[in-house]
């Protein structure tokens, strides 16, 4: 029996934004919702590889956040992009799984950390090269990022050639920092996951995340990693699987209204 034709859906968050994403069938325990880094999108090739591989062991979504790709509205860097992410792991629950866990990278991390904490409504979060903290100008690639969505010309250059549309202006208010964030998360598990060679957010970030959470949490920082989804490899895509399968299936034994 072969798998469903892969096909994309329009999801519409509570702000009325549509949102593109896209379903990769499998065991219905559990589903893994894929957040992309800034910038990116779900046809991304390494956006794509991720989600094709964590699909080899829990079924997938894969969306673009607003401003990004096919979906509509524009980029808030993390702010009310909580309400995409919200909006398609509802759509995994009606899709019928048990379980779902948010694995974000980069602006996707920061986003499924405020996510759990502000929102709720998962089984596990994941954050994958995140940052702890805004504002970050540490690195060049930060300088560069800063410089794109704070200028003009740097948001139209990002609007034409990387099909990202910034919203104009700085935030106000301030949302909620991700490590704020990973305080408020608990009792749902959490995960951070950061290289020693992130060439955007040293691995203090992923410390500052680490330390702000409360148990349950794991922290890996992994040698040699750099930067989100173009630097993950298969293996730590299986390894991140295979924790969101194990902690979310002790948690259901451990409900007192799990079934024998």
């Amino acid at each position: 029996m072969t798998k469903p034709v892969t096909k994309a859906e329009t999801l519409v968050t509570p702000d009325g934004v549509p949102i593109e994403a896209v379903h990769l069938h499998g065991d219905r325990g559990l589903a893994i919702v894929v957040a992309h880094g800034f910038t990116l999108h779900w046809q991304w090739p390494h956006v794509w590889r991720v989600a094709r591989r964590l699909n080899e062991r829990a079924g997938v979504v894969v969306f673009d956040f607003r401003g990004h790709g096919r979906s509509g509205g524009t980029t808030t860097l993390g702010d009310k992009e909580i309400n995409d992410v919200d909006t398609v792991v509802r759509y995994a629950r009606e899709l019928g799984y048990e379980r779902v866990v948010t694995v974000g990278f980069s602006m996707g991390a920061s986003t499924v950390l405020r996510h759990a904490g502000l929102m709720g409504g998962v089984d596990g979060v994941v954050s994958v090269s995140g940052p702890g903290r805004w504002y970050y100008r540490g690195t060049p690639s930060m300088r560069r990022v800063h410089w794109a969505v704070e200028h003009r010309a740097g948001r139209l250059i990002t609007k034409q050639i990387l099909k990202t549309r910034i919203s104009q202006g700085r935030w106000d208010p301030v949302p909620l920092p991700p490590a704020d964030a990973a305080a408020l998360i608990a009792p749902t598990p959490v995960l951070i996951v950061h290289g020693d060679r992130d060439e955007y957010f040293p691995s203090d970030h992923a410390e500052q995340l680490f330390e702000a959470a409360r148990q349950p949490k794991e922290l890996w920082i992994v040698p040699g990693l750099g930067h989100a989804e173009s630097a993950v490899s298969g293996p730590l895509l299986d390894r991140i699987a295979g924790w969101a399968i194990a902690t979310t299936s002790a948690v259901t034994a451990a409900s007192p209204n799990a079934v024998a």
